[in-house]
């Protein structure tokens, strides 16, 4: 197509731009790489097998999950571990519910008793604290075979229940030693309500509760717990804990009970523990009743270390049985708790190694009928007032 112009010239129309054309490149021939010579360019087509990505048709993966603004990525869970701490924790965890599991069995199935209650007069409560501590001599609950072994005779023997130990353990409040304090269950003392007679006569006729009003009559101490423990009960728990070594100095035969202990260092079972702490008719006591209050003390300070020692409380062969056998044997005031009687077994731990003052009231014969009046006196008043006891009014 032609146009003619201001000249009469024919011209052709003029073409619109068009685009600057590309420079041609020239592929680079490449040389496939000889093995282990580096990356194939086929490398990018395939994928091993196992390894992430999609192939044709498959779906991309999701993209990874983004905080929401102004957070930071949380952090991966990390995998639990039981450090020392975690298992000293839960050790002791473990150990806790065990004794208050213990603690709270002993303290429902101990026997209770109404021992001690306010009267009027009744001896005003002093420094530390006073247990009257007795072992009943009443054959209730023992069966004729239990009888004979024991050697304890029959309930008409006893006369009716009575009480074959009396003590007062005094646990003071301050740095001063315990005392373990025997009376004589042939002493005379006023009885309320009863007149005087031997002081063990005021269990066989008003029980617990009539033998602590007139222990503290006659002693002026107030009492604040009471411990009770049969003759049953007091051989279970020896056997329990598979005897109680002692040391006999002298070969002790009692014609009355039929029990012989050789002298020397052995192992008391129940049995002969029964018979040691009540013989008095053997050549070995020649002070009677002196002699055989001497021997209780000497015993229950060998008892109580014994079952306060590592070597009971982590022997299961020995410490479930002590624990069967402790709930019928023991029996306390109504008002008493486990803890209370915990304190006692360490107070009295010492018994043994001179920790503990022994002593029996002082006495003006040793038929243990008469009280000496002004040095039991001194010895109440030591007691009252947490203060030392004066040696020479001590009675081994």
């Amino acid at each position: 197509m032609t146009y003619g112009g201001d000249d009469g010239r024919r011209r052709m129309p003029p073409r619109p731009p068009q685009p600057a054309a590309r420079p041609r490149q020239h592929q680079r021939a490449q040389m496939m790489p000889l093995p282990g010579r580096g990356p194939s360019p086929y490398d990018s087509r395939t994928r091993p097998m196992g390894t992430p990505g999609h192939g044709p048709g498959e779906p991309p993966p999701p993209p990874p999950r983004q905080p929401p603004p102004g957070q930071s990525a949380p952090r991966p869970r990390r995998r639990r571990r039981w450090g020392v701490g975690k298992v000293l924790m839960t050790l002791l965890l473990v150990v806790v519910l065990f004794v208050g599991g213990i603690w709270a069995y002993l303290e429902f199935s101990i026997n209770r008793v109404d021992a001690l209650s306010d009267y009027s007069g009744r001896p005003a409560a002093a420094s530390g604290a006073n247990w009257l501590i007795v072992g009943s001599d009443s054959r209730a609950g023992l069966t004729s075979e239990q009888e004979e072994n024991l050697a304890t005779g029959g309930e008409t023997d006893a006369s009716g229940q009575r009480t074959d130990t009396i003590m007062v353990a005094h646990v003071p409040d301050n740095s001063t030693k315990p005392t373990l304090l025997s009376l004589p269950r042939d002493s005379r003392v006023k009885i309320p309500g009863h007149g005087t007679s031997k002081i063990n006569a005021a269990f066989a006729i008003g029980g617990p509760a009539l033998l602590a009003k007139t222990v503290e009559g006659a002693t002026g101490l107030h009492i604040d717990h009471y411990a009770e423990i049969g003759f049953g009960g007091f051989a279970n728990i020896v056997d329990a804990i598979g005897g109680v070594d002692m040391c006999i100095e002298k070969d002790m035969n009692d014609p009355k009970t039929g029990i012989k202990i050789k002298a020397g260092c052995q192992q008391l079972e129940g049995r002969e523990a029964l018979g040691f702490v009540r013989m008095r008719y053997s050549d070995a006591t020649p002070r009677s009743d002196l002699d055989r209050v001497a021997n209780q003390r000497k015993f229950i300070g060998a008892l109580v270390s014994q079952i306060a020692s590592p070597g009971t409380l982590l022997n299961p062969f020995d410490f479930f049985p002590l624990l069967s056998a402790a709930p019928d044997a023991l029996t306390m005031d109504s008002g008493d708790h486990v803890h209370n009687l915990a304190g006692l077994a360490l107070a009295m731990r010492g018994i043994s190694d001179g920790g503990v003052v022994t002593t029996t009231v002082p006495l003006t014969s040793s038929s243990a009928e008469h009280w000496d009046k002004a040095k039991s006196q001194q010895l109440f008043d030591a007691l009252k007032n947490d203060t030392e006891v004066p040696p020479d009014i001590i009675v081994s």
